[in-house]
């Protein structure tokens, strides 16, 4: 009788490596490519001294991640590192801005001018947030676009997002809206400065209270003269002083609407920790305000500061630029679109009011 032997594998071979046992890219090709970023946007401001470093930044980023022969490189093995740059640079750069705010800056202005910006930044964030849920915009776009629109930008965005939890493709279509507006006024109203019978400092005013970022109002505003760049700057910075009490609010919101939406335990296990009632940037922003205060920084160390607070928003909003997916813009540009003339329209027709009923 014939024996059948079972039949034996053969000696097991080692599995082959995986893409997923692949190293996975460390921060420093996206962060490379962040400064190198920096460095050409800092030279078109050079060139063209009418277009702000930041923008310029910007516009880089969204170009980065769509150019062939870039985009790979952004959305692979640079993407850690970008990233890197618009969440925890824009952080230390929200930071550095508390060095150009002191609280007798602000109570120079005027009791009148400070209701005024409040009044213009609340109507601003409100009705933007109002409109931006009606048109129904995905995510939290409407928050930041909002936030942006009424306070200072991409910064605030920036700022906000953090303590939401915002998606990367929210918070990076908000900034690229935020920054064509903000681009288009520095051509724009210029403008209307005379049709509108506003005199140098009034100009300068209206500028601070309706422009998004501070160096599109610089850019803006130095087109009237010394005295409306004087009060443009002065008035932006009120507005950037209110970027505190919003982050404190959103997160206050972010934390409150977890609590509703699932237990205590279970909303701590699914996002690892709550969102702290006042984040950590945002106490080293006031930190800043208050040494700014004291006056025991001289001007050297403000203009270091400075140039430091410039590159590191102009990285990470290079950073953020690149996370820019037009198609997919395209496909809600119309809501979008409508969204920033609308918000536009409100924040200029309301500083334009508060401008004139206050000098």
């Amino acid at each position: 009788m014939a024996i059948v032997t079972p039949r034996t594998s053969a000696s097991p071979q080692p599995a082959p490596a995986t893409p997923a046992s692949a190293p996975r890219p460390g921060p420093l090709p996206g962060l490379a490519t962040a400064a190198a970023g920096v460095a050409v946007a800092w030279v078109v401001h050079l060139l063209v001294p009418a277009v702000p470093m930041l923008t310029a930044a910007v516009v880089l980023g969204i170009a980065a991640a769509h150019v062939p022969g870039v985009r790979a490189w952004v959305r692979g093995s640079a993407r850690p590192g970008l990233t890197l740059a618009g969440k925890r640079l824009m952080r230390i750069g929200v930071v550095l801005l508390g060095l150009k705010l002191g609280l007798d800056d602000v109570l120079g202005l005027g009791w009148a001018t400070v209701a005024m910006v409040v009044a213009v930044v609340a109507a601003t964030f409100a009705g933007t947030l109002w409109l931006g849920r009606r048109l129904g915009l995905r995510g939290d776009q409407p928050l930041l676009i909002a936030t942006g629109y009424s306070i200072c930008g991409a910064s605030a965005i920036g700022a906000v997002s953090e303590v939401s939890g915002s998606d990367e493709e929210d918070v990076a279509t908000s900034v690229a809206l935020v920054t064509l507006c903000g681009t288009l006024a520095i051509a724009v109203l210029p403008l209307l400065h005379h049709p509108l019978g506003l005199d140098d400092a009034q100009f300068g005013r209206w500028v601070g209270a309706g422009v998004h970022d501070v160096g599109q109002v610089v850019a803006t505003a130095q087109t009237a003269g010394p005295a409306a760049l004087t009060d443009a700057v002065l008035v932006k910075l009120m507005r950037v002083a209110l970027l505190a009490p919003l982050v404190a609010a959103v997160a206050v919101s972010v934390r409150r609407r977890r609590q509703q939406t699932a237990p205590a335990e279970a909303s701590e296990k699914a996002s690892g920790k709550r969102p702290p009632l006042i984040p950590l940037f945002v106490l080293g922003f006031l930190a800043m305000v208050g040494v700014r205060t004291t006056g025991w920084v001289p001007a050297a160390g403000l203009d270091l500061a400075a140039h430091a607070q410039e590159l590191l928003l102009a990285a990470a909003l290079f950073g953020l630029g690149s996370a820019v997916h037009l198609p997919s813009l395209v496909r809600t540009g119309g809501r979008v679109a409508a969204l920033g003339l609308c918000s536009w329209v409100v924040i200029a027709g309301a500083s334009y009011g508060g401008v004139l009923l206050t000098t």
